[in-house]
């Protein structure tokens, strides 16, 4: 059996280890994020939600998930 390989990332300034060649789009899905309600940036970069299921995460990447805020 193939042992799965973990690696590193940072959410939101946090140390998080996850395994290798999760996509985007799942590791959102599994913190529940609500896409419709957030901006996400990785590595710096804002990341277009059409393309959450073809980026695959990497150690070391540096995610920040911006939850918008309604008000006035």
């Amino acid at each position: 059996m193939k042992k799965i390989k973990k690696i590193k990332i940072k959410l939101n300034g946090k140390f998080s280890t996850i395994n290798e060649n999760l996509c985007l789009l799942i590791f959102l899905k599994e913190l529940k994020i609500p896409l419709k309600k957030v901006a996400i940036e990785l590595n710096q970069e804002i990341i277009d939600k059409n393309n959450l299921k073809t980026i695959k995460l990497k150690n070391n990447d540096k995610i920040e998930i911006v939850h918008f805020i309604g008000g006035g």
